[in-house]
């Protein structure tokens, strides 16, 4: 299993939508850098759910269902099919983010603009710990 980063604009489709419709499809994503790290993913993978502006923060894990399709709206794109698992207990911040030794090293914290980003185990159980999640 590896580990993953979505960002989500939560004025259009964030964390309150993906627990109220019990999962979606992961769409919408544009620049080929995360279109890369898309096609990556596999079935059984899990995202952090980052929340971009106004929020600035991880609020949530999901799964990731299935592998990476192409796009029906855009062929050229892929997407991939997401559940949530659970709210964290601790919404993380940017802010705080930033200070931690190892997120600080989250590449989404340095290239905020790409929205899928890979995670290591290390900063996964990081923000486990920090958010106290279990």
């Amino acid at each position: 299993m590896a580990y993953w980063v979505l960002l989500a604009d939560p004025e259009d489709f964030g964390w309150n939508e993906l627990e109220r419709d019990g999962g979606a499809v992961w769409d919408g994503i544009k620049n080929a850098r995360a279109q890369n790290n898309l096609r990556k993913t596999s079935k059984g993978d899990h995202a952090l759910i980052y929340h971009t502006a106004p929020d600035k923060a991880i609020v949530g894990i999901a799964e990731i269902t299935s592998e990476a399709r192409p796009d029906p709206k855009a062929e050229e794109r892929s997407v991939v099919d997401v559940v949530p698992v659970k709210r964290l207990k601790r919404a993380l911040p940017l802010s705080e983010l930033k200070q931690d030794e190892i997120l600080s090293e989250m590449s989404f914290v340095r290239m905020p603009r790409v929205a899928v980003q890979p995670v290591t185990e290390e900063q996964w159980a990081q923000v486990i710990a920090l958010s106290g999640t279990t």
